[in-house]
Parts: structure tokens; sequence; C-alpha cells
């Protein structure tokens, strides 16, 4: 027998299957940060061309990023994956953010003392 599929809804079936991949794969990435730090929460956050910003904070104040290259998939992932989804990224949910000596000397760069940014 013939595919009956027209060529547009072919394509539009592999992009959709492609998201859903995509989306489980972010979502397990998040459950294995939360497993990892105690629970997690989340925000989403446009960032153009390249997609959306899934910035992750555990319970214990650890923190990190995932990209996903759609808004929609990174709306699915943090469903999928049952974390709490904030709108912004302030008050009581920033305030869980713990940084170390890392961090602040990445930051600030050389203004305040931080590695140099080159190897000269």
């Amino acid at each position: 027998m013939a595919d009956t599929k027209q060529p547009d809804e072919a394509k539009d079936t592999k992009a959709a299957a492609k998201a859903e991949r995509q989306a489980a794969k972010l979502a397990k990435q998040i459950g294995a940060f939360a497993k990892a730090h105690g629970g997690a929460e989340a925000q989403v956050a446009y960032i153009g061309e390249r997609g959306s910003r899934i910035v992750l904070v555990g319970e214990d104040g650890g923190w990190g990023d995932l990209v996903a290259a759609t808004h929609a998939i990174a709306e699915e992932a943090v469903r999928k994956a049952g974390v709490t989804v904030h709108e912004d990224f302030d008050g009581e949910f920033a305030a869980k953010v713990r940084t170390g000596p890392y961090e602040w000397s990445r930051m600030a760069g050389i203004q305040v003392g931080g590695p140099a940014n080159s190897n000269t």
C-alpha cells in the first residue's frame, strides 16, 4: 500500500516526534537535578531564536540551567518533570540560590580580584 500522508504532514509528524524526544530528555535531566538537590523549582525564560532557558534551583540552593530549542519544548519538559514553575526569577525563589567563591569570582571577573579572562 502507498503511504497516504502528504509530505507536509510527514514533516510535521517528524518535527513533533523530535520535539517530544527533546522534552523527554530535558525532563529526565531536570529530574536528575531535582533528585541530586533534594527537589527543584524552575523558571522558563525565552532567549530569542536560540529557544528558552530553564533555570533550576534545588532545595539545597544548588542551581543550573538547560536550554530548549523552543519555549513549547521547555514548558513541556518542566511539566513532564513535575517541578514547580515560577513566572519570574525574583523574590523568594531567587533568594534560594546559593553561590560559592567560584561563582562570585567569575561574575566579578578581574574587577574585584577574580581570575583574569585571558592567559596573558
